[in-house]
């Protein structure tokens, strides 16, 4: 079955499908969000402030996600955390429906969502090689970035622009309140999965923190795994931050584009990354996987700074084909390899240590946003992040130790190679 073949799993079916229903709702979120706090304030520092309040939760969040993944069924874990971002969403959708919605309302609720999403991404990291064949890694991983983009960039901004141009943006937050409903009870119809028997023996008396420490040590002994993490943190400091706040301000405000242009925009960069995963999905990974990696990562940031030379809708939205379809085919080699590579036992931990160290100065990223964009201007901000980011990303490739994992390994020590692909 080639790239469908996990869905053979009914566990992963059920999870594959969860995970698709929530991520419209969080592709909804994108331009509900955006639109909301722009029509409240109109000014590119609310929207940093609003994306200070998700993203600092969740980096303090992450750490802690990826030990209770590791010592619990991460099932259960992705549980809490899609009951909690769904109560987060009736409650802003009820504010903007009855016309009481405030900024500091909007700040305060995306922090418990964020803090509740911190869970969700270690959990899932470690979930997926515990119902997937090790064979199907390649597949699952492309088959993850085929949904993330067609669910958070494709059908949920075209469907959130639509609920908001019908009815406002707080029938979008209910629409998304729902997908998280529907994301629970795919949860709850898969099998419970016992927690790893290696954390099971050392029972509960060993610390939570001291299981965090040995996933750090194990970072910190490999360098393709810590290298990676920095250049994450720095790239996404760079670019994050000044794509989330700025792209939705030009598209309103210099180009006079509606909720629609900002969805389709967005659906572009979906369309993008699934042809990119689809691709890597039958193609498999190249044996010089980290290569391919930052190559592909270091060419879709510096497409970033198509976002500020553009002067048309269609030109931005080529642009994110470019950001999204590249980011997306190095993410299935990366995803691929931690699956492989890292003990199972550790996946989770390795997991949110990626998660916390890649997310760390994201809070910065949008605090420095709107600043920065008041001080140079929106579009040379949008060019050097993307130009400084590509600069970054590509240099950290150079570290010494960073391709020892693409090195052919002795007969007698092989394990299952991470790519198939020449």
């Amino acid at each position: 079955m080639g790239a469908l073949a996990p869905l053979r799993n009914r566990e992963f079916r059920l999870l594959w499908t969860g995970m698709t229903t929530s991520l419209i709702g969080n592709g909804i979120l994108l331009v509900a969000l955006a639109w909301q706090v722009y029509d409240l304030s109109g000014l590119p520092a609310a929207m940093s402030a609003v994306g200070v309040a998700l993203s600092l939760p969740q980096v303090v969040t992450l750490l802690i996600g990826g030990v209770v993944s590791d010592r619990f069924d991460p099932r259960r874990v992705m549980l809490f955390s899609d009951l909690v971002r769904a109560a987060v969403m009736a409650a802003l959708a009820a504010l903007s429906i009855t016309g009481a919605i405030q900024l500091w309302q909007i700040i305060t609720l995306t922090a418990v969502y964020g803090a509740a999403a911190g869970f969700f991404g270690p959990a899932f990291d470690a979930l997926v090689p515990q119902i997937v064949a090790e064979e199907d890694l390649v597949a699952a991983n492309a088959l993850d970035q085929f949904i993330r983009p067609a669910g958070m960039q494709i059908f949920g901004p075209m469907l959130g622009g639509a609920v908001i141009a019908i009815g406002g943006a707080g029938w979008a937050f209910a629409a998304d309140a729902a997908t998280f409903v529907i994301s629970v009870a795919c949860l709850l119809a898969m099998r419970r999965i016992a927690a790893p028997a290696v954390v099971a023996d050392q029972g509960s008396a060993e610390s939570l923190w001291t299981e965090l420490r040995e996933g750090i040590r194990y970072v910190r002994s490999h360098v393709w795994l810590w290298g990676t993490f920095l250049s994450a943190t720095f790239t996404y400091l760079l670019f994050v931050g000044p794509t989330e706040v700025l792209l939705p301000y030009v598209v309103k405000t210099e180009l006079g584009g509606s909720a629609t242009a900002l969805g389709l925009i967005l659906t572009s960069g979906g369309l993008g990354a699934i042809v990119a995963a689809i691709s890597v999905g039958w193609a498999g990974i190249p044996r010089r996987f980290m290569t391919f990696m930052y190559g592909t990562w270091a060419i879709a940031t510096l497409a970033v700074a198509g976002y500020g030379l553009a002067t048309a809708t269609w030109q931005l939205a080529a642009a994110c084909v470019l950001v999204n379809g590249l980011e997306a085919a190095g993410t299935v080699a990366w995803a691929t390899a931690k699956q492989r590579l890292v003990p199972g036992r550790l996946l989770g931990r390795v997991s949110s240590v990626d998660w916390f160290v890649s997310t760390a100065l994201l809070p910065l990223s949008y605090a420095l946003a709107a600043p920065v964009a008041s001080w140079i201007g929106v579009r040379n901000t949008l060019v050097g992040a993307g130009v400084l980011g590509a600069i970054v990303t590509f240099g950290f490739l150079f570290l010494p130790g960073m391709r020892a994992p693409e090195a052919p390994v002795p007969a007698d020590e092989a394990r299952v190679p991470v790519g198939a692909a020449a």
